[in-house]
C-alpha cells in the first residue's frame, strides 16, 4: 500500500473546492472523492504584478458560482513552507512568508490546503509506486518528486540554471516558446526529460501544465503526458489521501 503525504493522512471523504494558480490563469472547480468534477469549472486570468491581496479577491469571486465544497486545496507556483509562500517568481508583486491558504480561509470560511502546483499536478497523475516526477510546462516550468506516493522536498528547479545562465523558466517557459518556436522547443524539452532522467532517475516523468499539449515527439515508454485538467484533479487528494491505485496518465 503507497504511502500518504502527511496532508493526505486524514481522510475528508468529500468534495473538494480546488484551485489550481497559475501565471497566467486561476481555475477552479468542485471535484469529487473519486475524482469526478461537480459542475462546470471556471478560470480567470491571474492579477500578475497586483499582490496576495488582488489575487485573494479574484479567488474568492471566482468560486462564488460553484457548488460549496467544505473544504478547499490550492496549487500555488512558487516555494511553500509552513503554509506560507516565499515566493512567487511568476507572479509578480510582493510575496514575503504570505499565509495564502489563512487569507483564503478567512474569507471562505472553509479550511485551507496549499501544495505546489506541480506538486498538485502529480497527484492528480501518480500510481504511487516508485520514484516518480512531475514537471508543468507553463510560464514557467515547475518540478516535483514523489517517493510510494509521498511528495518528496520542494526543489525550485525552475530557477535552477539549465543551459548557459539561463534557468528552466527561462529555457522552457512560455517566453522561450514565443522566441524559439514550436520545433525548438521540442528540442529543449527533450533535453530537460535527459537532464532530468540524469539527476533524478526517475521510474515515471509526467509532463503536465497549459503547454503540454504542444509536446509533438515521441517520448520514452517511462514518460507520459497529462491532461491540463490534472491541475484541479490532483487538489482533492491533499484531503482525501491516497486511493490503492492512481489514475492513468491521459494524453494531453
Amino acid at each position: 500500500m503507497p504511502r500518504r503525504s502527511p496532508a493526505a493522512r486524514v481522510s475528508t471523504a468529500s468534495s473538494v473546492l480546488c484551485i489550481d494558480i497559475g501565471g497566467s490563469h486561476v481555475k477552479a472547480a468542485v471535484v469529487a472523492p473519486d475524482g469526478t468534477v461537480r459542475g462546470e469549472s471556471v478560470k480567470v486570468e491571474t492579477p500578475v504584478g497586483e499582490g496576495p491581496a488582488a489575487l485573494v479577491e479574484a479567488i474568492v469571486k471566482l468560486v462564488e458560482p460553484l457548488e460549496r465544497a467544505p473544504h478547499v486545496a490550492i496549487g500555488f507556483p512558487g516555494a511553500l513552507r509552513d503554509d506560507l509562500v516565499l515566493t512567487a517568481p511568476n507572479l509578480g508583486g510582493v510575496w514575503q512568508r504570505v499565509p495564502l491558504p489563512k487569507l483564503l480561509s478567512e474569507r471562505l470560511g472553509r479550511p485551507v490546503r496549499m501544495a505546489n502546483d506541480a506538486a498538485v499536478q502529480g497527484l492528480g497523475a501518480i500510481s504511487g509506486k516508485g520514484l516518480e516526477c512531475a514537471i508543468t510546462l507553463g510560464t514557467g516550468m515547475g518540478f516535483a518528486v514523489f517517493r510510494d506516493g509521498e511528495p518528496g522536498v520542494q526543489f525550485e528547479l525552475g530557477r535552477h540554471t539549465a543551459h548557459k545562465n539561463k534557468t528552466y523558466d527561462e529555457y522552457v517557459g512560455d517566453k522561450a516558446l514565443g522566441k524559439k518556436g514550436r520545433q525548438r522547443w521540442n528540442r529543449r524539452v527533450q533535453k530537460v526529460i535527459d537532464k532530468l532522467r540524469a539527476l533524478v532517475n526517475f521510474d515515471v516523468l509526467y509532463i503536465g501544465g497549459g503547454n503540454a499539449r504542444l509536446v509533438d515527439f515521441p517520448l520514452p515508454a517511462d514518460v507520459h503526458l497529462v491532461s491540463n485538467e490534472t491541475g484541479i484533479l490532483g487538489g482533492v487528494r491533499l484531503w482525501n489521501g491516497f486511493p490503492e491505485s492512481g489514475p492513468k496518465a491521459e494524453q494531453a
